[in-house]
């Protein structure tokens, strides 16, 4: 393999098979837009099925189509930090604190954009009725994701005694075994396809426990399991992993599922607000 992916591509292109070819045209027509799409997506806007994207990546020399995405991002144009040039606002070294400063503020305030652009009240309304209803709340998530589910821990544990945070998957997947239908699962990752979160999820479908799955994308392979999904925005790079952009529309989405929460139950919230606020109250000085 050569050190461009969209080289590779090139020299391979008369031996790939009539799928393969059609897959390789989209992406040499859709170079920056494929690296933000899921497998999902790509195979249904290519007309190829989702096999035929793995084995042509596995043909480039690749363990998969995650790698792949990371490859194309590298060949279609970097900033000097590393960033896609095909983002919202790339930084550059080049510019000053106060640039910088105005284009995590453009891509912020997009992501915000996009999530309310993607706001689904219904599926929303539902997921607050989940919440509600359940005996416990186990908020999950994986790396990045993890830190998203953390937050949501911290966020509705001050009106709320019965949500619970794991961060290792290990003992995602052993909680989620003793769980039940009375109980609830917060999901979040952005890719909505990792192999960790499957195991879990797939567990959850067993035991037929209520999903709300928080990602970017709706076709991927957690959505299969997800009873509702709430879409985030913003398209992140494969080389902007972890970024705060994409976090800030979970965050936004958190505090929607936190004031729906606690409008289902006014007087107790409220309740349990000032009572986590004194005690904390009581630790500043």
């Amino acid at each position: 393999m050569t050190d461009n992916i969209l080289d590779s591509i090139t020299e391979q292109y008369h031996s790939l098979t009539k799928s393969g070819k059609k897959l390789a045209d989209y992406i040499f027509s859709h170079t920056a837009e494929t690296q933000y799409l899921s497998i999902s997506s790509l195979a249904e806007n290519c007309g190829v099925s989702e096999a035929t994207i793995t084995r042509f990546c596995r043909g480039l020399g690749l363990s998969g189509y995650n790698a792949f995405k990371l490859a194309l991002a590298q060949a279609d144009r970097t900033t000097d930090l590393g960033d896609s040039s095909s983002s919202a606002e790339p930084v550059s070294s080049g510019d000053s604190m106060t640039t910088i400063g105005q284009k995590v503020h453009a891509a912020n305030v997009l992501s915000l954009n996009e999530t309310l652009e993607l706001f689904d009240e219904k599926a929303m309304t539902e997921a607050v009725s989940i919440l509600s209803g359940a005996r416990r709340v186990f908020c999950f998530g994986q790396g990045g994701s993890m830190v998203m589910a953390m937050e949501a821990w911290a966020r509705f544990s001050t009106a709320a005694p019965n949500f619970i945070h794991i961060s290792d998957s290990h003992m995602q997947a052993s909680a989620t075994s003793l769980a039940d239908s009375q109980d609830a699962i917060l999901f979040f990752s952005y890719s909505g396809s990792t192999k960790d979160m499957c195991d879990t999820l797939s567990i959850a479908v067993q035991r037929k426990i209520p999903v709300i799955l928080i990602t970017h994308f709706p076709k991927s392979a957690g959505a299969e399991f997800a009873t509702v999904l709430l879409q985030c925005g913003y398209n992140e790079s494969p080389l902007q992993s972890g970024s705060v952009a994409a976090k800030v529309g979970q965050l936004f989405l958190i505090d929607c599922l936190f004031y729906g929460f606690c409008s289902m139950k006014p007087e107790i919230c409220s309740s349990a607000r000032s009572a986590t606020a004194h005690a904390i109250a009581n630790k500043l000085l």
